[in-house]
């Protein structure tokens, strides 16, 4: 590329896209859809997912010379989850573009799901021309309106000199501080080169404002203080940790706090992986499916050090019978977590990471304390002795037993496997029976709950980490909701690996109707043959078997993870009969754990 002299005015070309660097001072004449790529470059995108339509086409159209990789989506809602998935492996911003109206709508639900989950993921939308914006035109939609209680931010860009500001500061907000969603929507007329709306004047140095927004990540050595004296006088102390230990990079310090001081640890669905599950003061995952010690444990101990979690209804059960006797260490990023379901003896606002190397600091100096945990850590062998997580095995002639499929599955992959769950009983499962000892292998919908997002959280995780294995565990219900995004995965030569279990019904819905409404079915049942999934799998270029017995599952599993030339899917058929166990009945205490049969008379 010739040198540019400084201040010159140029218009964009191929050459000037390929490079990362402007010269200090260099102002480039351009137009909104050419500077909206070249300032997600300068983010550092390397990968995006993206479905394109009219008044979003014009960004398009420069695309082509951008060394930004696109994946074509099938459906606006799969490219939201795909930027998730990738997001949620590799701990970089998730990018996805779509058009307005329909377009837009269609991914509220991975904006909401984002929010939820606090995943970083910047959604670029369409939308008309701003003349027209007011008058029902077309696939018009209110979309920042529609966004606004889903997003951390959204922006309506009106002006096309607007557009690297906001670009740079959308991806501020959405990777500091409690990670989030960010929308940004923009009118055609201000991308489209053959409108004068459109053009503008690209700096080399954009500036952000944002003087509202203001990150603080650091801890009160005060709070740290009296944390540490809490942790040193418990003799029930648990680790309760959450997602934001993840969102905070902070699974090396989580150890290193949990072995100084020999406090058990219980990982939510949202944080698995962030402790390994093999360590011996694991305990797995609690809350409404957790396993009876995770569960236990944490209602009957003495201090909660919580990190990164929320206190959310499916790990506290009925609240005001949770840990009664706990005092509380709340540890989180967001201030407004603090005291908004339980109040805490001790909140501390700021970076987990942060929060947890500052206690270890105090710990090492002053020492673990004196407090004598000798019953406590007997009890919890006990629970553990007593109550392991537990199925019956298929007797001959029945189906398979997810849970079997599940632990086939681990035990043929590699450490390190990528594991992007759907949402259902299948999901439980997964959690409860996978071995995670690794961070950021573990992709799943938690806070929301979004039946479909394997298939396409997948295929972005794969996309960040193509080196891994990804394997999506999806149930028949979820399946049939995203499954074409498969076509996707095929394409683009994405060769994710598919776990079906499939029992014919809407699983989960199924159970409570067997526990709580006298086992009358009411529009569970799907199709024990419609549609033909194999068949179905296949026509979409997948490889592609059916498994019903159980000698046959090493088997299939072994022959998927040696095709690496395109998706595999596997449609094991398991038994509809089969239930998630423990439970904690909605509406009922964390005490009031329901066990397997085999272990009923146990509780007694």
């Amino acid at each position: 590329m010739p040198d540019l002299p400084i201040g010159g005015s140029f218009y964009f070309s191929a050459q000037l896209l390929e490079t990362n660097q402007f010269r200090l001072g260099q102002v480039m004449k351009t137009d909104g859809g050419q500077a909206l790529i070249r300032s997600l470059e300068r983010e550092g995108v390397e990968v995006m997912f993206g479905l394109p339509g009219g008044a979003i086409l014009p960004v398009y159209d420069p695309i082509i010379d951008s060394k930004i990789r696109h994946i074509l989506v099938r459906h606006e809602q799969g490219a939201g989850h795909m930027a998730e998935g990738y997001a949620q492996a590799t701990g970089k911003p998730g990018v996805a573009m779509v058009t307005s109206g329909p377009a837009a709508t269609n991914i509220v639900t991975p904006l909401c799901d984002a929010y939820l989950d606090s995943i970083p993921m910047v959604v670029i939308t369409g939308q008309v021309p701003t003349a027209a914006i007011g008058t029902d035109a077309f696939q018009e939609c209110d979309t920042t309106g529609i966004t606004a209680s889903i997003t951390k931010h959204n922006f309506l860009v009106t002006e096309a000199q607007d557009i690297p500001r906001v670009i740079r500061e959308a991806f501020h907000i959405a990777t500091t501080g409690r990670p989030g969603p960010v929308l940004v929507d923009i009118p055609k007329d201000i991308v489209d080169p053959t409108n004068p709306r459109s053009s503008l004047e690209l700096e080399d140095n954009v500036e952000m404002d944002l003087p509202g927004y203001k990150v603080d990540t650091s801890v009160d050595p005060e709070a740290i203080q009296k944390a540490v004296e809490l942790i040193q006088n418990a003799e029930r102390p648990i680790l309760y940790v959450g997602g934001g230990i993840l969102k905070s990079r902070a699974a090396e310090s989580l150890l290193e706090l949990a072995e100084l001081t020999g406090i058990h640890v219980v990982t939510t669905l949202m944080a698995r992986g962030a402790f390994p599950d093999s360590h011996e003061l694991c305990l797995g995952m609690p809350g409404m499916h957790g396993n009876f010690t995770a569960v236990t444990a944490m209602q009957e101990s003495d201090l909660l050090i919580t990190l990164g979690a929320r206190f959310d209804d499916r790990v506290t059960g009925k609240l005001d019978e949770f840990a009664v006797s706990a005092k509380i260490i709340h540890i989180d990023i967001d201030p407004a977590e603090l005291g908004k379901v339980r109040r805490p003896d001790v909140p501390i606002q700021g970076d987990c990471r942060t929060a947890v190397e500052a206690m270890v600091s105090v710990l090492r100096d002053s020492g673990p304390g004196d407090a004598d945990r000798t019953a406590w850590k007997s009890r919890i062998s006990g629970w553990q002795e007593r109550f392991p997580l537990v199925y019956e095995p298929s007797t001959p002639g029945q189906a398979l037993k997810p849970q079997f499929v599940i632990e086939k599955l681990r035990d043929a992959t590699p450490a390190d496997t990528i594991v992007a769950s759907g949402v259902g009983q299948h999901q439980m499962w997964a959690s409860q029976y996978w071995t995670f000892n690794h961070p950021y292998t573990w992709i799943n919908s938690g806070g929301l709950g979004t039946m479909g997002f394997s298939i396409p959280a997948a295929i972005g995780a794969k996309v960040g980490c193509p080196d891994k294995m990804v394997w999506a565990v999806d149930g028949d219900g979820c399946f049939q909701m995203t499954a074409q995004e498969l076509v996707t995965a095929r394409v683009e030569n994405i060769p994710i690996k598919v776990a079906l279990l499939n029992n014919s019904y809407l699983g989960m819905v199924r159970q409570w109707q067997d526990m709580f409404y006298e086992e009358r079915h009411s529009e569970v049942f799907l199709s024990k043959e419609i549609p033909d999934y194999k068949g179905w799998a296949e026509s979409m270029g997948c490889f592609a078997m059916r498994v019903d017995d159980p000698d046959e599952v090493e088997e299939a599993i072994a022959q998927a993870n040696e095709i690496e030339d395109r998706p595999v899917v596997i449609d094991f058929r398991t038994a509809a009969e089969e239930k998630v166990y423990p439970m904690v009945a909605s509406g009922t205490g964390n005490s009031d754990v329901i066990v397997p049969p085999s272990q009923e008379k146990e509780i007694r």
